[in-house]
């Protein structure tokens, strides 16, 4: 299924996708919005626009396996993973009211075990999601074994919220006396990027390599475009070797489209009846087929039916 510009792996093979991407930090404001304080807003790569991850949402999935990993990696670094014994997260807001429909538990769990949404197969997080159910055993980064409850130490806050964001997550690392050691809190903002609390509180986008060709609208963008007499194609990879080379971008456009063609072709074969999530929606992509492929035979239909049929796919 593909979920707004987020690119999700619905097949069980282990993509490899383009994992530079470009330095570059959302501007939000304390209310949770994109800052229209922005001197240059167009400066995000393809490959923070289309990302490979587990489905349905990149907000409640991609960004809380990134944030869960991050949060350990952090902890890591500063000296606090191997004194770490418990650990607890908090879901707030939106996470916590619609989580559990759109796997932001089994996100959370695949994160902490030090998966990459990129990189995990899709079909191993339900069978590894009921093991840690039934045996109370985190594999924290897949370094350290430790005690973990989902009922206790995974909690869904419905009745409350954080200040910058509703898409808000507290991590808590403790020792073996129960002593909080390190805690960090994430932000899901949207398209799969995560903030921390403090990188929430500043309102500007931040870039270390200045682009050969910026642009704030489309009229900038076409005027670019008019004076290097290229197409909007060319102006962009332009800019994105600003970030990575040209065979690691053909590489990474390669994959993505890859990854697509794959969630594609399953959805037009699944038998299954509902979509995964545990919200019962009937999957529609394969009886649409069979009815365009039936109107094809007949001389019928439109093109823009099998753009939409894709989409569901």
């Amino acid at each position: 299924m593909v979920m707004t510009a987020t690119v999700v792996n619905g097949s069980g093979n282990i993509v490899n996708p383009l994992l530079k991407t470009s330095p570059v930090r959302v501007g939000v404001n304390d209310a949770g919005q994109e800052s229209q304080k922005q001197p240059n807003p167009m400066t995000v790569s393809v490959f923070e626009l289309f990302k490979i991850g587990i489905g349905p949402s990149s907000s409640h999935t991609v960004g809380p396996m990134k944030a869960a990993r991050l949060f350990l990696e952090n902890a890591k670094e500063q000296g606090y993973f191997e004194q770490g014994q418990s650990l607890n997260v908090e879901l707030f807001g939106s996470l916590a009211l619609t989580g559990i429909g759109h796997g932001t538990d089994k996100a959370v769990l695949m994160g902490l075990e030090g998966k990459y949404p990129e990189y995990v197969d899709p079909l191993s997080v339900n069978p590894r999601c009921e093991e840690i159910q039934n045996d109370s055993i985190l594999n924290l980064l897949g370094l350290k074994k430790i005690p973990f409850d989902i009922e206790e130490h995974l909690k869904f806050l419905k009745e409350e919220t954080l200040p910058h964001h509703s898409n808000g997550m507290r991590f808590s690392l403790f020792d073996t006396n129960g002593y909080l050691l390190f805690q960090q809190v994430f932000y899901s903002v949207g398209g799969g990027f995560i903030l921390e609390e403090s990188e929430m509180q500043q309102d500007q986008v931040q870039t270390i390599n200045p682009l050969p060709y910026p642009f704030k609208n489309a009229s900038d963008l076409l005027e670019h475009c008019e004076n290097h007499h290229w197409t909007i194609a060319q102006l962009i990879s332009e800019n994105e070797k600003s970030w990575q080379n040209e065979n690691e971008i053909q590489h990474g456009l390669q994959n993505i489209w890859n990854v697509m063609r794959q969630c594609i072709q399953e959805g037009l074969e699944s038998e299954e009846i509902f979509l995964p999530g545990g919200l019962l929606v009937r999957r529609r992509a394969k009886g649409l087929y069979l009815e365009l492929e039936k109107e094809r035979e007949q001389g019928t239909g439109e093109s823009m039916d099998w753009v939409s049929l894709y989409a569901i796919a």
